[in-house]
């Protein structure tokens, strides 16, 4: 699971933070979450293309979607015809209509627009889902988690040959799938031979809000949270009045969960330059690992029982 930060700016770009967007390429599929002005272009400069069918939009605030329209029509002029499927909360399917209406033409591909209420599952692949919570930014919102289903236990081919005398073949597939097979007059379980479930990924992100108890459940033991993070303590009653979280609040969330990892995001021009303040406070009170992605910086999420480890690169080293 590659994760790219397009866009880490709060709702006022900078010349080095564009508004929000992140981009997320799983087992060849490719997601979008937010939108922000000037996306495609962030999309062409740090390498994730356009080859996307699913844009998945927290709120309607101008710095989460004023690049859908260019996106679209970049695509048109790319002579795209497959649809592609927005999906936004419940209540703002005309807003999302009238954001795309500008641009003077629909595209002349198909645009599904989806609205989804916290606990829906907003996509359903054969192994992961999307699925929308609720966060609390004054506005309609949520935020989504990308699940992955468990995976397969380990098949142990030694003790098949071994113990058992089955030899390669169908029969490794039928036990790998949870199907007993006979075997010289006796039926071998599955249980026997492959291992317990492995657990799939997840990956959370919040869009804006303020700390909530739907976050806390939605990261539970999340392998990436990315979390609103606009503000530092000192702007805490700032935080408050505007529906957004401070890093360390943000932080207090992610050790709640139990989550492993947490990018902080939508961060406030008024730490241009001394950015290190957020994660400095976030980092007294989560153990995990805390980061404050540049745009561009790209995260590798290993499954919780790889041996590989997780890994960000940052723009200028790709």
């Amino acid at each position: 699971m590659r994760v790219t930060f397009l866009g880490t700016s709060g709702a006022v770009p900078t010349t080095e933070r564009n508004p929000s967007a992140l981009a997320v390429e799983r087992e060849g599929d490719r997601l979008l979450f937010d939108c922000g002005e000037g996306t495609q272009r962030q999309m062409m400069q740090f390498g994730t293309g356009f080859d996307i069918d699913q844009i998945f939009l927290t709120h309607m605030h101008g710095d989460h979607v004023l690049g859908v329209p260019g996106l679209l029509q970049t695509l048109d002029f790319n002579e795209r015809e497959r649809p592609i499927s927005i999906h936004a909360p419940a209540g703002t399917r005309s807003r999302v209509e009238q954001l795309i209406a500008p641009t003077g033409n629909r595209p002349s591909y198909p645009v599904r627009i989806a609205q989804v209420e916290p606990g829906d599952v907003a996509l359903d692949r054969a192994e992961y889902e999307v699925r929308a919570f609720a966060v609390d930014h004054q506005t309609d919102a949520v935020g989504y988690a990308l699940v992955e289903d468990e995976r397969k236990g380990h098949f142990d081919r030694e003790t098949a040959e071994e113990e058992f005398g089955i030899p390669p073949g169908p029969k490794y597939s039928k036990l790998h799938a949870g199907e007993p097979v006979e075997h010289e007059g006796e039926t071998i379980q599955p249980e026997w031979v492959v291992g317990p479930p492995r657990p799939g990924r997840r990956l959370v992100y919040t869009g804006d809000t303020r700390p909530t108890d739907s976050v806390r459940s939605a990261a539970t033991d999340a392998d990436l949270l990315v979390h609103d993070g606009t503000f530092a303590d000192e702007h805490a009653s700032r935080a408050r009045q505007t529906a957004h979280s401070t890093a360390r609040e943000a932080a207090e969330i992610a050790a709640a969960a139990g989550a492993k990892r947490l990018a902080l995001t939508h961060l406030s021009t008024r730490y241009t330059g001394r950015a290190w303040k957020l994660e400095a406070e976030a980092s007294e009170v989560f153990e995990g690992r805390v980061f404050l992605p540049d745009d561009g910086a790209v995260a590798d999420v290993p499954y919780p029982d790889s041996d590989e480890s997780f890994r960000l690169t940052a723009p200028d080293s790709r």
